[in-house]
């Protein structure tokens, strides 16, 4: 359900209320129960919480993940690094 916000005219108080879509504006403050007017929302964004998604959807296996970082100076020979080994 989307998130409106309103602002009251009388006492400027601002609040937030989940309602569906097909649902009515409100009317009234809930607090001097005067006239109020619905704020224009910047949108709704993406929020991740938890450890679900990078973590079961789009990470490498673990053995490509463990690889050392590729140097271009780290072939056979070559002692500039320490990937040289």
């Amino acid at each position: 359900m989307p998130t409106y916000e309103y602002e009251c005219v009388n006492c400027n108080k601002t609040f937030e209320v989940f309602q569906k879509i097909t649902d009515e504006p409100l009317k009234a403050c809930p607090k001097c129960h005067k006239k109020i007017h619905r704020l224009i929302g910047g949108g709704s964004g993406i929020i991740f919480k938890g450890s679900g998604f990078y973590a079961t959807d789009y990470r490498k296996s673990g053995k490509e993940s463990q690889k050392s970082p590729s140097c271009p100076a780290s072939k056979q020979g070559c002692s500039a690094c320490p990937h040289s080994k």
